[in-house]
């Protein structure tokens, strides 16, 4: 391993991973905040600072960010998600203080000038627009919505377009400040760095950082459900799920291995059946999505409006046969499967960054390529088919995006998996 991990005193914590045959760096800080930190009224607060924080600083405006970076052949980036937020910059080996300077004066310099910000409401508006446009990605944002109603993990990242353009300049520099502290941040690098240099140089870019105490997200609860939106669309978007284990749950390995196993490839029985043999649907694939304290497990596909009946009634059978028939070779190409992805993360400076910072913030430590191989490995056919079982006795969650009449409900899901 070539992983060294610091906690400062402040309670940053500083991960790296030096990859000695490589010239370039991945850099990046992961903060533990994202849209389910946010209260109703602050729908989309989160990914809207996202954007601000390139906006300009008190040193450097938004144009001089760009530039400066960009001037040495490097690229920074932001992105927002459920429960976290990440800043991520790759450069050449001997710019890697540079690209921390960068990062910490954002996150820590920002003015969010009013002009910026009005401008950045209007590009993020933008964005509903496309989303709008996009059934698969709506059909997501509504089964998120039915599967943890009234509550802040369901909601979508971009928040509502009436609550983005009220937000203030005092909104999103409060939302910074109560939110990106020290002890829920993490410096993450790999590739050409040097430990003790990282440690150093993010002590300093991050120092007037705010070491207040936050208060945790409530718990969240599945409850499952049905939601439905008519389109006028040449096919229907369906999604059908069901709670799954957490990242943190003993058992997230086996419901990635069986969500790759059902679905996950073309050899795959949900695609030999739907697509291969009845030719229902061009594509369709099985997910196992783990939270730190919930996880889904469902399938997706988009068919002619038709064929919507036989595709969740043929879906639904294949998952309820794999729980209890599925066998060794399928078991082992999903693990393979699983372990080619992950190892080839590990491969990537910008991946391996992500995931030792992940792993930091979700257990305090990274786990080393074996104990990963390990924990697949060590997996049993019943081990899979029974997360395969347990996901399945949840409540479903049923979303559809386009002719919304013939898709089955919930309750009719239930039904046709009452003997799993």
């Amino acid at each position: 391993m070539t992983v060294e991990l610091t906690t400062l005193e402040s309670g940053l914590r500083v991960v790296t991973d030096t990859m000695r045959e490589l010239e370039t760096a991945s850099v990046g800080v992961w903060i533990d905040a994202g849209s389910r930190h946010e209260k109703e009224t602050e729908q989309g607060l989160s990914h809207l600072l996202e954007h601000m924080v390139f906006k300009g600083t008190k040193r450097r405006g938004a144009r001089a960010i760009a530039e400066e970076m960009e001037s040495v052949g490097g690229e920074i980036n932001g992105a927002t998600s459920v429960e976290h937020t990440c800043y991520q910059a790759r450069v050449l080996a001997r710019d890697v203080g540079l690209s921390l300077d960068i990062l910490g004066d954002i996150l820590t310099q920002s003015v969010f000038d009013p002009a910026e910000l009005d401008r950045e409401k209007s590009v993020i508006l933008q964005e509903f627009g496309e989303t709008q446009d996009m059934p698969d990605d709506l059909v997501f944002d509504r089964f998120n919505e039915a599967a943890y109603p009234g509550q802040a993990i369901g909601r979508p990242i971009l928040g509502t377009p009436e609550g983005v353009s009220a937000f203030t300049r005092a909104r999103v520099a409060s939302w910074l400040n109560r939110q990106y502290t020290r002890p829920a941040s993490v410096v993450a690098a790999a590739g050409a760095v040097h430990h003790a240099e990282i440690v150093e140089q993010a002590a300093e870019a991050f120092g007037s950082m705010s070491m207040r105490e936050r208060k945790e997200p409530a718990r969240a609860v599945y409850r499952g459900g049905d939601a439905r939106l008519k389109r006028k669309l040449e096919q229907t978007h369906v999604v059908v799920g069901f709670e799954a284990p957490s990242f943190r749950d003993p058992t997230t390995y086996a419901a990635h291995v069986f969500a790759n196993a059902v679905g996950g490839g073309v050899s795959s029985r949900l695609f030999q059946e739907v697509r291969e043999k009845r030719g229902l649907a061009y594509s369709i694939y099985s997910f196992h999505w783990g939270y730190s304290d919930t996880g889904l497990f469902g399938f997706h596909a988009s068919s002619a409006h038709k064929d919507v009946p036989e595709l969740v009634d043929v879906s639904l059978a294949c998952l309820a046969e794999c729980a209890e028939t599925l066998n060794e070779a399928e078991a082992r190409r999903a693990s393979a499967a699983m372990k080619l992805s992950l190892l080839t993360a590990l491969e990537s400076p910008s991946s391996r960054s992500d995931q030792i910072a992940r792993q930091v913030q979700a257990f305090g430590r990274v786990f080393s390529r074996a104990e990963i191989v390990e924990k697949i490995d060590c997996l049993t056919l019943d081990d899979i088919r029974a997360a395969g079982r347990l996901a399945l006795r949840t409540a479903p969650t049923v979303s559809v995006v386009g002719e919304t009449r013939k898709a089955p409900d919930p309750v009719k899901v239930r039904e046709k998996l009452k003997g799993v």
